[in-house]
């Protein structure tokens, strides 16, 4: 019998007792269903994650800062020195972590050993925004440079380009400010007012780029460097003369792990941390509660594979003679129990894919539901996704359980002999 054979029979098989394969399938079915909904959960959330995170920066940027010596020691509380703490106090305020990075930090960072880039990280607060050319109001917002590494999803218009100052604004700032949609303010001027440190107000105008939905971190437009260092410069009159920066912003070269490259850090009396560091913690809870919801599908599946050994020994059973009969005409044992298990195989995937199909519909429905719903207030989560990578794996591993539950009713099969299965009754 060759391998096509094998194929047609046991599919034409696994339909002799429609009941109790039905019964079977139900049940690889509940298993293939549970596994393709938890594995689209965990996948549209950490898409998410990964899409805002892109947002605040690459796997390959690090915030550097220079923490005080006490904060370094970490072993219990340092004994008061009055040089140290004037030294502390000139570079921030009192109780402060961390001191300035002056030049000279700069430079160390950038000598250090798969260090790609080291640029100081400057903090802007504008006071308002408003369209320049039309009759809106003022607006308060929080708004960022975009760094090094850093990616926005926008709904209208293109990425920075060009050397004038441009900013992307987040979609809830633009019917405020007086635009009909998100495309009417692409070209458009608005103007951003920044006060300096003798308490007056400037005005420096911007081109409107893009449009953006807002993070999860909230409504923060985007400026690109020339808005950054305008309204820095702006906001920095008045101020002492001095090079100076809370943080820096590092790119690992290619060759480089963030790892490597804390230790490095640390030696040379520096701390670095990436934005994956920043919210690991919560990744690693949604990864656990994602392992767990699996581990319940898992539990479901091998409930389905002893229901496939239970209906292949009743078959092994009722086809005895007819097992005799195959080896009487010279089928050998290894085509038996590849019978036998394909037949088996056959059945998992038959449940896997009704199962994972219908969790497909009925989880895009859903995801499309809550997205207009409840979860509307997370624009761009799918809270499911499916991934054709991980729909194989699911089809895969029930097909790998089902081989593995027909090991034991084909081998039986495969040793039964010819005379005796003949005579069985």
């Amino acid at each position: 019998m060759r391998a096509a054979d094998i194929v047609g029979t046991a599919v034409a098989n696994s339909f002799r007792s429609r009941l109790r394969t039905s019964l079977t399938v139900i049940a690889i079915f509940i298993g293939a269903f549970t596994l393709t909904i938890t594995n689209g959960l965990g996948t549209g959330i950490n898409n998410y994650i990964d899409t805002q995170l892109s947002s605040l920066g690459a796997s390959d940027v690090m915030t550097v800062t220079k923490p005080v010596e006490a904060a370094l020691v970490g072993e219990g509380p340092a004994e008061y020195d009055p040089d140290a703490a004037a030294e502390v106090e000139a570079n921030g305020p009192p109780g402060t972590t961390v001191t300035a990075l002056d030049r000279d930090d700069l430079d160390t960072l950038r000598n250090l050993d798969g260090v790609a880039s080291v640029e100081p990280a400057v903090s802007v607060r504008p006071d308002y925004v408003e369209w320049a050319s039309g009759d809106s109001d003022r607006y308060e917002i929080a708004a960022s440079a975009l760094g090094s590494g850093m990616s926005i999803e926008l709904v209208a218009g293109e990425p920075f380009s060009g050397d004038e100052p441009q900013v992307v604004l987040p979609t809830d700032y633009i019917e405020s400010l007086g635009f009909d949609d998100n495309e009417a303010a692409i070209g458009e001027t608005v103007t951003l007012g920044v006060t300096d440190a003798t308490g007056e107000q400037h005005t420096l105008d911007a081109t409107v780029s893009g449009v953006q939905e807002p993070t999860l971190f909230g409504s923060t437009a985007s400026m690109n460097d020339a808005l950054t260092s305008g309204l820095y410069d702006l906001q920095s009159i008045g101020l002492p003369d001095t090079e100076s920066w809370a943080s820096a912003t590092l790119r690992l070269d290619e060759a480089s792990t963030s790892d490597a490259l804390k230790v490095e850090l640390v030696d040379a009396g520096f701390v670095g941390t990436t934005v994956a560091d920043q919210l690991g913690a919560f990744t690693t809870v949604v990864d656990g509660i994602i392992l767990v919801l699996n581990a319940f599908a898992l539990i479901a599946l091998l409930a389905a594979g002893f229901g496939i050994i239970n209906t292949l020994l009743m078959s092994v059973q009722e086809r005895t003679r007819e097992i005799g009969l195959m080896k009487a005409m010279g089928m050998s044992g290894g085509r038996i129990f590849a019978l036998f298990s394909t037949e088996a195989v056959f059945i998992g995937f038959l449940g896997s894919a009704i199962g994972a199909g219908v969790a497909m519909g009925i989880g895009s429905v859903l995801s499309g539901v809550l997205a207009n719903g409840f979860l509307s207030g997370l624009p761009g989560l799918q809270i499911l996704a499916f991934d054709p990578v991980s729909i194989a794996t699911v089809l895969l591993l029930v097909m790998g359980i089902a081989f593995l539950a027909a090991v034991l009713p084909a081998s039986r099969a495969a040793r039964q002999s010819p005379i005796d299965s003949l005579r069985y009754e």
